[in-house]
């Protein structure tokens, strides 16, 4: 296999691909998806460049990634074992690290639809001839165990599907697999992926059910249901459908009973969103599919009263799920904290699944508002707009603790996102019958099929910097037709489909839809204005939505948004970012009646819109007292921040002053330099004059030594000049049961003295390490250009701390 390093992606190439060849799926949805193989995006547009981003950069990287960290060895090693079972391989990493490859080449396929590449074909032809080299003769496949079966990964289990429910991964596995498989070949029309995949699945179909001789147990870690959804209906097979429904119908039945999995009781007597969000959104997704393609009422009511409890009382304004990174988890009802806001990315992309899946089931515009507000906010938020940058969270709030990485030890979100963002063409249209829905705006052409007559459709626009979108019918065999063109709920005055969040500006936005220059159709009660007649080649439709400015309350019960507004325009979420604005954005009150002007703006070198408006900040001078500062306040969309170094931002902003956070005077701590034993993160939220309310509190940043342990760490602060000190309080961080802080073992307080020796302080009156807590010691004054915290680690976790106080 060549090295992916090696392959240059050019886009003058071209491949014919056999995406318009028939296949054998019938769809089982009330309406009909519209695939990605059907829609081209046009280049350098908006969605253009974000697919361009992924074709050069993300892709490439995502492959690299896969040679560099070993991914393709496993594969490799577990062949070897099969070829010669005297051969065995130390298993490190983690037990789901071959869907890093599906994934890369799940994203790989769909980019081939709008970039044709041969040399990215042949690439992906030689993975996978590595990959099938793994596959045991029954279809198993899972490097984990096959490079090493008396000895597999730790979390393995010592034989298949022993520890499924726990963290072995063999489940989610094969659902990426399956959905990398059916993205290749419907790209592609090789079956090359999908019949190694079609293996695998025919051997979990003979190996786990409820039957005698099989393995009874459900996934852990929920993927393989939409998978198998999804599979049942590009083979027509429908023991793939029933094996999803097994998964789901034994959840909450087997050995696995809490709701961190959702397994706390059977899937349909669920009604609130609850546990590890990507696992949670997973799972709703392949409800949502089983309602849909069974018609099973009981299904449809519990993903119906789920869905509600999502949208009405757990979903950020930026579309983003996941409150708390206590289990990556959903957080109580209302609780919706912006600083630590896990929100993370992985957990946005299965938003889109659930309610792309509920749209083909109810076709409400509903389901796609809440999709477009995810999409454009807290979904590509994940990745930087160059394409090589990551998100694991996505927070709302920073005081500079969060930044972009080039990749993660655990690379679930990056290629995710690397999988995601090329099938996006997949989402725009939708058919039913003779309606054809238009549910996202970007410029594209589609080649849709309507009473198996063809359609081609496209679309020519700006948003979502504006709302001016055209729709030409380049070519029609169906004769008439209903065009269904969705009306975003933020042009309806309508934040969420909820009362979750509200406008509070008082406007209202209209909108038009003529054709050819004549108002026809009407809006209907599902969102949808809708427009039925014999179209003719070269009609147009021509859409403006009011596009303006508007600031959002949050519902009083959501503690966190209290006397705060958001600002939006379109679709799109903006925040507050410092290199935009030189003063302390923490501190700064919007007026109670803003203006905001429309500017323009660049960062990485893409285009934005960006937003200013008038402000105050309010700050304690030297004296002590609070003083108010006029400012001119830049706002830039949310999914464009943290690419100019990282620092402080927000998307919630105060506007009643009892929401205010004034800027503290200086002290002691914040003047010093901070010197550390070793690289932590966000290291400056030991002196930002922030201390957690109690120990719960993840409002505040925070620093730690994970994943280091039993060992001694260190901080100190190097004064501006030799002072006398005498008390020194930490605030510890502790993340128990779930992370891996836990308040120090024991730790003391060290001064240099004049000869540039660090010595112990004198009298010390204790050191006490209560979590969240101020955790104050007393000691002789001593007169010191620095002073240092040695902490000594638990011996089966790491510390840290909020912060660290010096008087």
């Amino acid at each position: 296999m060549k090295s992916f390093l090696t392959i240059i992606l050019v886009a003058g190439m071209t491949l014919t691909a056999s995406a318009g060849k028939k296949q054998t799926s019938a769809h089982g949805y009330p309406i009909n998806p519209v695939p990605f193989t059907s829609v081209k995006v046009t280049p350098g547009t908006f969605w253009g460049q974000r697919l361009e981003a992924s074709r050069k950069v993300t892709i490439p990287l995502a492959f690299s990634k896969c040679e560099e960290t070993g991914r393709y060895t496993n594969f490799s090693n577990a062949a070897q074992h099969l070829k010669d079972p005297s051969k065995v391989f130390k298993v490190e990493g983690l037990s789901f690290d071959d869907t890093d490859p599906y994934k890369t080449i799940e994203g790989a396929s769909y980019i081939l639809q709008t970039y044709p590449d041969k040399k990215l074909v042949q690439y992906i032809d030689s993975v996978l001839d590595v990959i099938a080299s793994a596959q045991e003769p029954d279809g198993y496949l899972y490097t984990a165990r096959t490079q090493n079966p008396k000895e597999p990964h730790e979390w393995a289990g010592d034989k298949r599907w022993s520890k499924e429910e726990d963290l072995s991964h063999e489940l989610y596995n094969l659902g990426h697999m399956v959905e990398a498989a059916i993205a290749h070949f419907q790209a592609t029309g090789s079956r090359k992926f999908l019949d190694i995949a079609i293996r695998y699945a025919d051997c979990v179909c003979r190996e786990v059910g409820p039957n005698p001789g099989q393995a009874c147990v459900v996934p852990g870690h929920q993927i393989a249901e939409m998978a198998l959804a999804k599979l049942y209906l590009v083979t027509g097979d429908k023991k793939y459908l029933d094996e999803a429904k097994f998964f789901l119908d034994y959840r909450g039945k087997t050995t696995i009973v809490h709701d961190y999995s959702q397994a706390h009781k059977p899937v349909i007597e669920q009604d609130e969103a609850v546990g590890h969000a990507v696992r949670a959104a997973y799972m709703y997704a392949g409800m949502a599919d089983v309602a849909a393609l069974t018609g099973d009422k009981d299904y449809i009511k519990a993903i119906d009263a789920i869905w509600d409890n999502i949208v009405s009382k757990k979903l950020y304004i930026t579309g983003g799920i996941g409150a708390t990174s206590n289990g990556e988890a959903f957080g109580k009802n209302y609780e919706l904290p912006n600083m630590s806001a896990y929100c993370e990315t992985c957990a946005a992309i299965g938003n889109v699944y659930v309610n792309y899946r509920l749209f083909l089931l109810h076709g409400d515009s509903k389901y796609y508002d809440v999709l477009e507000r995810t999409l454009y906010n807290g979904l590509i938020s994940g990745v930087s707009l160059e394409g090589n940058g990551f998100f694991y969270p996505n927070p709302l709030e920073s005081m500079g603790q969060h930044q972009r990485q080039a990749w993660f030890g655990c690379a679930c979100c990056p290629s995710n996102i690397c999988r995601f963002i090329p099938s996006l063409p997949g989402y725009v249209y939708a058919v039913k019958d003779r309606n054809v829905y238009v549910n996202l705006f970007l410029s594209n052409k589609g080649n849709l099929s309507v009473a198996g007559k063809k359609v081609v459709l496209s679309q020519a626009t700006e948003y979502p910097w504006n709302g001016d979108i055209v729709v030409t019918v380049d070519q029609n065999t169906a004769g008439q037709f209903a065009m269904k063109i969705r009306v975003p709920g933020w042009v309806r005055n309508q934040v969420v489909p909820s009362n979750l969040y509200q406008y509070s500006d008082n406007k209202r936005l209209g909108y038009t839809i003529t054709v050819n220059g004549s108002v026809v159709g009407s809006m209907s009660a599902d969102g949808y204005y809708t427009i039925s007649r014999k179209w003719k080649k070269g009609d147009k439709v021509q859409i403006h939505f009011d596009m303006e400015a508007r600031t959002v309350r949050a519902n009083n019960k959501v503690e966190a948004d209290r006397g705060m507004v958001s600002v939006e325009r379109g679709p799109l979420v903006y925040c507050a970012e410092h290199p935009d604005n030189h003063f302390d954005i923490m501190g700064a009150l919007l007026n109670q009646t803003p203006l905001f002007i429309l500017g323009k703006g660049e960062i990485a070198g893409t285009p934005i819109q960006t937003l200013t408006t008038s402000a105050q900040t309010l700050n304690f001078n030297k004296q002590g007292k609070l003083e108010a500062l006029d400012q001119t306040l830049t706002l830039i969309p949310y999914y464009a921040w943290c690419h100019r170094g990282s620092g402080k931002m927000r998307v919630w902003l105060p506007q009643d002053l009892n929401a205010t956070n004034p800027s503290q005077p200086a002290t002691l701590a914040s003047q010093s330099k901070v010197t550390t034993s070793s690289e932590v993160p966000a290291l400056s939220s030991i002196n930002d004059r922030l201390v957690p309310k109690d120990e719960n509190d993840r409002s505040v940043p925070y620093t730690h030594w994970w994943p280091k342990k039993a060992c001694t760490e260190w901080l100190a602060y190097e004064f501006p000049q030799e002072l006398t000190v005498q008390s020194a309080t930490v605030y510890w961080f502790d993340d128990g049961p779930w992370g891996g802080c836990r308040v120090p073992k024991s730790w003391r307080i060290l001064y240099r003295d004049a000869q540039g020796q660090w010595q112990p302080v004198s009298g010390a009156d204790g050191y006490p390490t209560e979590k969240g807590a101020a955790c104050t010691v007393n000691f002789n004054p001593v007169k010191t250009s620095a002073l240092r915290l040695e902490v000594e680690l638990p011996d089966d976790n790491a510390a840290g701390l909020f912060e660290w106080i010096v008087k």
